[in-house]
């Protein structure tokens, strides 16, 4: 059997379960459910479990804006975070819609019906839905298995070898030598933590990655709720966080050997006397030209500091039975070597679209208010930003998404799909970022325009202007209504004699 709802999520994740808020707050009678690949809510912050997972951005922006964050850390670890995710599903009701272990593989939009029909696999057999409207909220990443490079010699090795991915349940690191290959996010944030109960942990990289320290505590942020009471001064310190965050950002991009000289400068600070800062804290790029990372309150410093954890600035030549040996000859003996070589993006969670029979093809649309795609009705998606909160963009999304369909309710239209012109025509990259990680599939990706609603930015405030305020009918979004059945029928019976007419002829 078929099942029909008004609007189809896909995925439980952050932005998911921000999406149903969104729209069961704006339309309580509007039906909806939630499709979710795996067994539980909370997307990244389920998956994840190595030791010390937390965010690397502030929860007044990685919150909801309709939900303030109540506890005293603003840099706070990943159970937290999905204690979270959850109270806020549990308290809307929003929980009850979603339908575990439904993988969505392909959607089909149909004109002439003006929906979408949605493909899911549960538990081997296929599972069919038809929706007016589609919110793709299954994140940028596979979540099945992370990136790993072929390492030479890597069946040789007699240790542990862990993806943080995959970080298994019973690992047990107390007291061993642990190399964690990588220096992004994810090392920055392993190995203080993993130096806490280890013998030593040496974080092995290629090249140096900017690393910032900040408090893990938001004492001005305490001081506003204190005086605005908890929602004023949530409100407050999430925009006090988006405008320093959008001007150190700017002035990255505009004045970056100042910023590099100010990191430096702090790095140098936190480590010990003498430390080789330009070789392992002195990335050849510019400040932002890839994420930076975050260490609260120092800690990776303080790890280096007392001596618990090392880097390394090297290149891998093979793997022994007891270790890695470098490219410059030098060995580091290890028990356990993790593998934070960064993630494998999947767009749209792997999602096989088609309008009206011919499939999209995703790297030929062009993306429309960071939130839509060039000819595809009745569809958003959740692409989060890369210089700042993954949320901010996402409650955006979903904002935009209720004065669509309100707008599309009071003009009685049933269809809504950008149409590219000139500006959309041009086209880039949808991300100007360099990472690896993003560098290995961006191509598969949808592009951006160059100006106006199809150009991709990382600013939050340009995007509340568009998505929050923005005209809805701007000329680029094209609206249809789908005639009646009862009219279509009228319409086919008085057209049959014309057909028939012309067949004979």
């Amino acid at each position: 059997m078929t099942e029909h709802v008004d609007v189809l999520i896909v995925g439980a994740g952050l932005s998911g379960i921000g999406a149903a808020h969104h729209l069961q707050a704006a339309f309580p009678r509007r039906t909806y459910a939630i499709l979710e690949a795996r067994d539980a809510l909370g997307g990244t912050w389920d998956l994840f479990r190595y030791p010390g997972v937390r965010s690397d951005s502030d929860m007044h922006t990685l919150g909801y804006r309709f939900r303030p964050w109540t506890k005293d850390k603003a840099i706070t670890d990943g159970p937290s975070i999905l204690d979270y995710v959850r109270d806020t599903a549990t308290e809307a009701g929003i929980d009850s819609r979603i339908r575990y272990g439904h993988r969505v593989e392909r959607a089909d939009w149909s004109s002439e019906d003006a929906q979408w029909t949605v493909d899911a696999t549960r538990d081997g057999e296929r599972v069919r839905f038809t929706a007016g409207f589609l919110f793709v909220c299954s994140g940028y990443y596979h979540y099945d298995v992370g990136y790993a490079p072929a390492f030479d010699g890597l069946d040789r090795f007699g240790g542990t070898v862990v993806h943080p991915q995959q970080w298994p349940d019973d690992l047990d690191y107390a007291g061993k030598k642990i190399v964690v290959i990588g220096s992004g996010a994810t090392a920055v944030t392993l190995v203080p933590a993993l130096a806490e109960r280890a013998e030593h942990v040496t974080m092995l990289q290629r090249s140096p990655t900017y690393i910032a320290a900040r408090p893990a505590l938001d004492k001005i942020g305490a001081k506003l709720t204190r005086r605005l009471g908890t929602r004023g001064g949530y409100a407050a310190t999430r925009w006090k966080n988006v405008a320093l965050g959008t001007y150190f950002f700017q002035l990255c991009r505009r004045r970056p050997e100042a910023v590099k000289a100010l990191l430096r400068k702090a790095a140098i600070a936190q480590l010990p006397d003498g430390y080789d800062v330009d070789t392992h804290f002195s990335p050849r790029y510019n400040p932002w030209d890839q994420r930076m990372c975050l260490a609260p309150d120092g800690d990776f410093f303080a790890s280096i500091k007392r001596g618990a954890a090392s880097v390394v600035t090297d290149q891998i030549d093979r793997f022994t039975e007891t270790g890695i040996r470098l490219a410059s000859g030098a060995e580091l003996e290890a028990d356990i070597v993790v593998t934070a070589t960064g993630l494998r993006l999947l767009a749209l969670g792997g999602i096989r679209l088609a309008v009206d029979g011919a499939d999209v093809a995703l790297p030929e649309t062009t993306v429309y208010k960071a939130a839509m795609l060039s000819g595809v009705p009745n569809f958003t998606f959740t692409f989060g930003y890369t210089n700042s909160s993954w949320t901010l963009k996402a409650d955006l999304v979903s904002e935009y998404e209720v004065r669509l369909l309100r707008y599309m309710d009071a003009h009685g239209y049933d269809t809504a799909v950008p149409v590219g012109d000139e500006a959309a025509s041009e086209t880039r990259p949808m991300l100007d970022f360099q990472s690896g990680y993003i560098q290995r599939a961006i191509a598969e990706f949808p592009k951006s325009g160059t100006r106006g609603p199809w150009r991709v930015r990382m600013n939050y405030p340009r995007d509340v202007l568009t998505l929050r305020y923005g005209r809805i009918n701007d000329g680029a979004l094209r609206f249809s209504r789908r005639p009646r059945r009862e009219n279509r029928s009228a319409a086919a019976t008085a057209a049959a004699p014309a057909a028939r007419e012309r067949a004979r002829g």
